[in-house]
């Protein structure tokens, strides 16, 4: 059916609809006050975001649910987006449940905890704490400012013995039953009087405690005092001048350049901003409310209000009824709770403005270099994969080779390869070259897929030379296939005429054959030097009694390096060769110790 004719069916009811791309997978989820205005509005491509343009480009089909209400439509869509998981939704990660600290005052004698979940179980709850502040330092600094209990001990009637805290002045000891509850509560008090932005007593403490480290010359407490103090002082310059009430307020703003959605959080608790973060979503949606109802079901709300800069009553609704008690959601006009909105939009529309420069450099280098090596070099198509050789031995021995995959200009580490050299006895690179080439493309037919991935172009490390024997390797194959040599000294590109290009230095195209061609160089020189390593350590071995060619090898796979063989006691031995031969192996490389020989630390 056409989606245009399907469209005249929709009634302009409030409620969720839901667009399915051609094998019926949900790609999006949207509600709607009204569901026939909001669907007409996606065939119309005037005003649409490039984001926009892409999904509709994939929508096959679409439904819809009528709501009772708009608080229904928004409950549904949440539900949904909760369970598909839509490509083209603003998703909250897993990992977006921000850290709470809490207080249990039920117990007799309360600690600070750190959790990432909010439990009606009467406790308090004092967060939630961003990246911004590192909630374990704030945890180190009550701990080092109050002497309340950081231990997990379960308290009764039996006394205990005091642990280190207590000796170094950082806790009251109530397991030892020398301190009362009333003494201890008071303790806890001044702890939650800081949470609640009282730092004060804190900042006197830290201090007092400071100098007189420093003048019992005990510097190293001393200076981990003042690295507390400093944690405080980043604590403090986050507050807010004039800020005229305690109360707890969350606030959100939203900017998208119609690829990339930014939510920007400020979260103020008691006159400071105690935690600022910034969220990037590749989302067509720009509805605020489908990310606030996410994030405060992951992070269950202790704010008293919530500014943004539209007000929203549907979504205060749903936020007040998840709390289970009403929360003010609204838009301020003015005064101090305007500006911290201004704040939020401002930090919202910075952090997208470095997140597209970080994506669209990302980019060049990447995705874009593909596509200016393909002009560069009149490709037929974009090099999306590319794959890169070099050769590599030591004096005439151990040659080897190496093959590393790039795909849209990144490496793709699983699909790289190497090889022995055969049949090349002598210093030959342009025939070690060949040989790699005929084995590679010998494997197009392959069951293992980074064999039989075709490259849309091959480099070669090395000049006019290895590129020939390369091209005489690729004509016997039968393959197709863009075939260019990268000369070290000038940079030098040499494609199939064997006549070098010269590649603008500064360019992305030069660039990415850089990195590849570096990467396979060091990919090859890392085989050489570890069969290099291999042959020494089995020559080594061999010379020990009861050690052949089989036992060399396998204590060298299990130990990997010689100074391992060397360190490794005989019960480590004796997992890979049997007890008289591990005792051996242990004399051998024990055998000067006795005499007092110094083991050389260099010998790998």
């Amino acid at each position: 059916m056409d989606l245009k004719e399907k469209l005249k069916d929709v009634p302009t009811s409030p409620g969720v609809y839901t667009m399915y791309s051609d094998d019926g997978t949900i790609i999006y989820v949207g509600k709607a006050k009204n569901l026939l205005n909001r669907l007409r509005s996606y065939f119309h491509k005037a005003n649409q975001t490039v984001k926009v343009m892409a999904m509709m480009e994939k929508v096959a089909d679409f439904s819809y649910i009528i709501t009772k209400s708009e608080i229904d439509a928004l409950l549904t869509e949440n539900n949904l987006i909760k369970k598909y998981k839509p490509k083209y939704n603003i998703l909250l990660k897993d990992d977006k449940a921000y850290p709470f600290l809490r207080i249990d005052l039920k117990e007799k004698f309360p600690q600070v905890t750190l959790v990432r979940s909010l439990k009606e179980d009467g406790a308090k709850y004092f967060g939630p704490y961003m990246i911004s502040v590192n909630v374990s330092d704030i945890l180190d600094l009550i701990h080092s400012a109050f002497k309340v209990r950081s231990c997990r001990q379960t308290l009764g009637d039996k006394k205990l013995r005091p642990c280190l805290n207590y000796h170094i002045g950082k806790c009251l000891a109530p397991c030892t039953g020398e301190v009362s509850e009333e003494e201890y509560r008071k303790e806890i008090s001044k702890v939650i009087s800081f949470l609640r932005g009282n730092d004060k007593e804190a900042e006197k403490i830290l201090k007092e405690k400071m100098y007189r480290f420093s003048a019992e010359n005990n510097f190293e407490a001393a200076l981990a005092c003042r690295e507390k103090l400093k944690v405080l002082d980043k604590i403090v310059r986050r507050q807010i001048t004039n800020m005229p009430t305690a109360k707890n307020i969350d606030v959100f703003a939203m900017r998208s350049d119609g690829m990339k959605t930014v939510v920007s959080l400020l979260v103020i608790r008691g006159g400071k901003i105690t935690g600022a973060d910034n969220m990037a979503f590749e989302s067509v949606s720009e509805d605020l409310s489908e990310f606030v109802l996410q994030f405060y079901q992951k992070n269950p709300p202790v704010c008293d209000e919530i500014l943004v800069e539209s007000d929203d009553d549907v979504l205060e609704e749903a936020i007040s009824e998840l709390a289970g008690r009403k929360i003010l959601l609204y838009s301020p006009i003015k005064g101090i709770r305007r500006q911290l909105v201004e704040m939020a939009v401002a930090n919202a529309a910075d952090y997208l403005a470095k997140y597209g420069d970080r994506e669209r450099r990302t980019y060049e280098s990447t995705e874009g270099a593909v596509l200016q090596l393909m002009n560069y070099l009149n490709l037929p198509k974009p090099p999306v994969r590319i794959e890169c050789y070099d050769i590599s031995h030591f004096s005439g021995t151990h040659t080897v080779s190496s093959m590393v995959v790039f795909e849209n200009g990144v490496p793709k580490k699983a699909h790289y390869r190497k090889f022995k050299i055969k049949t090349v006895e002598a210093i030959d690179d342009f025939r070690s070259m060949k040989e790699t080439l005929s084995r590679r493309l010998a494997r197009l037919d392959d069951a293992d897929e980074s064999f039989s991935s075709v490259p849309d172009l091959i480099v070669i490390d090395g000049g006019k030379g290895q590129l020939s024997f390369a091209k005489e390797a690729l004509a016997e194959s039968g393959a197709d296939i863009p075939i260019i040599s990268l000369a070290k000294r000038e940079e030098e590109v040499f494609y199939l005429t064997g006549e070098p290009i010269v590649l603008d230095k500064s360019s992305k195209a030069l660039q990415l054959l850089q990195r590849v061609r570096d990467e396979a160089h060091r990919f090859a020189i890392t085989f050489n030097r570890s069969l290099r390593q291999k042959t020494a350590t089995n020559s080594e071995l061999k010379e020990i009694e009861g050690v052949g060619k089989t036992r060399a090898e396998e204590l060298f796979k299990y130990f990997k390096t010689i100074k391992r063989i060397k360190e490794a006691d005989l019960v480590e031995l004796e997992k890979v060769v049997p007890k008289n031969v591990a005792v051996k192996v242990f004399e051998h490389f024990h055998k000067d110790v006795s005499d007092g020989e110094a083991k050389d630390e260099n010998d790998e």
